[in-house]
């Protein structure tokens, strides 16, 4: 099992690969998704949990909202639908490290 300093150090991973996604094309995005996955059972029972399900279903929003755009970017409706995505990212981006730097669970809000 890996200690709360390493799991910190991997969610805090995740996070940039989100951030550098908008700069790299979307791979980051992968990358942290998969990271999570693969680390998903190490952070069962900690503050951290929060997190993973956090950026994996921001993972699974922004790569919907990308995949729907790019299949309308013709119609023009694509870029109007790329907006609201790209907002709904920084915005989890933005909640979710600001819960991580509190070393608070990320609360949803129903």
């Amino acid at each position: 099992m890996k200690s709360l300093d390493s799991l910190k150090k991997l969610t805090a991973t995740v996070y940039l690969c989100q951030i550098f996604c908008f700069a790299l094309a979307g791979l980051p995005l992968l990358v942290g998704v998969a990271l999570n996955f693969y680390n998903k059972e190490d952070v069962q029972g900690t503050w951290l949990a929060s997190h993973f399900e956090w950026q994996i279903k921001t993972a699974w929003m922004a790569l919907a909202g990308f995949a729907l755009s790019g299949l309308l970017l013709e119609s023009g409706i694509g870029f109007l639908l790329l907006i609201p995505t790209i907002m709904l990212m920084v915005y989890r981006i933005v909640i979710g490290w600001n819960a991580f730097n509190a070393g608070e669970p990320v609360k949803e809000k129903n």
